[in-house]
């Protein structure tokens, strides 16, 4: 079976993938992975970083002896996929991004800090504060979040998956976006279909942000059909 690896988001984990890991482990060799700092894996000695994680992912590939892999990659988990295509092109096949943000200004990026603050999501939300915690354990979750938000910021100021960046990227893509996402807009993500040379564009009917509110039968459907393995 052909290989395919799902990449988590922003404040994600690999646990969080496991739903559609079921739903496609009939058809795929399913892998999924936790970047460093999430998912219990320890903060690393560096600020979070774009280019930090896809070293991750190629650290996975190489451990796992996969000389070439799909990848499904989710809000950053696409991001990341994106930028190790450019910089690994050999490695990657062909790569499904949904809710991946595209747009990173430094207003938008302090428009996405405000959210990460700890205490106020404790205070504000704390049944998700509880998910974080479980989810990241042992690792704080307010410092996983804190990272998260300088990433964030970093990005806003030097953008990695600029225009021209794009272009190079001569790998199939898909990228898609819930119509009710408000974390990520259609006009980025079609900008980024547009700079893509070999890319198609998907909008998801009634879909919000939030990974746990997506369809996951409609989502991978069309991976399915994306990667070539269609429901029968």
């Amino acid at each position: 079976m052909p290989d395919l690896l799902l990449l988590h988001g922003a404040l994600g984990a690999a646990s969080t993938l496991q739903p559609l890991q079921q739903l496609l482990k009939t058809d795929f060799t399913v892998h999924t992975m936790n970047f460093q700092g999430h998912g219990g894996n320890g903060l690393p000695d560096k600020p979070f970083r774009i280019e930090q994680f896809a070293e991750d992912v190629l650290r996975y590939l190489d451990q796992h002896q996969l000389q070439r892999v799909d990848i499904f990659g989710y809000s950053m988990g696409g991001y990341v996929a994106l930028y190790l295509a450019l910089q690994y092109p050999d490695r990657v096949g062909s790569i499904f991004t949904l809710a991946t943000k595209f747009a990173w200004s430094p207003d938008t990026a302090a428009k996405e800090v405000k959210m990460l603050q700890p205490d106020k999501v404790q205070e504000k939300v704390p049944a998700f504060a509880a998910i974080l915690a479980e989810r990241h354990q042992p690792t704080d979750w307010r410092e996983v979040m804190r990272y998260t938000a300088d990433m964030m910021l970093h990005l806003g100021n030097d953008p990695l998956l600029t225009e021209e960046a794009l272009s190079r990227i001569q790998l199939p893509v898909r990228v898609s976006v819930g119509d009710r996402d408000h974390m990520v807009s259609l006009q980025e993500t079609a900008w980024a279909y547009q700079q893509l040379p070999n890319a198609s564009l998907q909008v998801f009917p009634n879909t919000h942000h939030p990974l746990e509110r997506v369809d996951l039968d409609q989502l991978q459907h069309q991976i399915r059909q994306f990667f070539g393995k269609p429901i029968v």
